[in-house]
């Protein structure tokens, strides 16, 4: 009995960078996977509560989605954190994802 229809099985050779930061109030510590899957927007790894997300700037603007995905406490925190990725993740590139 064939139980799973395989969407995808892709192997790609990807950049990964570790970054750990603190703001006056919070230690932060992220894996971020760069890949041209998923429309080319990295995969964002919460390293202390194992959360993750694909983020793209448009992501990182809203502050209540950061809050919510990565369980921070205050709005303050999600703008210290907003801050930290615009500066890290790049502009996301529209890939073709599909023929």
């Amino acid at each position: 009995m064939h139980v799973f229809e395989k969407l995808y099985d892709e192997h790609e050779k990807v950049k990964v960078r570790f970054v750990g930061f603190t703001t006056k109030d919070v230690r932060y510590d992220f894996g971020i996977v760069y890949t041209n899957m998923f429309f080319g927007k990295p995969l964002v790894i919460c390293m202390q509560t194992g959360r993750s997300a694909l983020l793209d700037p448009k992501d990182i603007e809203d502050h209540d989605y950061l809050q919510r995905i990565f369980r921070i406490d205050t709005k303050e925190q999600a703008e210290d954190l907003a801050e930290f990725f615009s500066d890290i993740l790049p502009a996301t590139h529209l890939a073709e994802q599909y023929e």
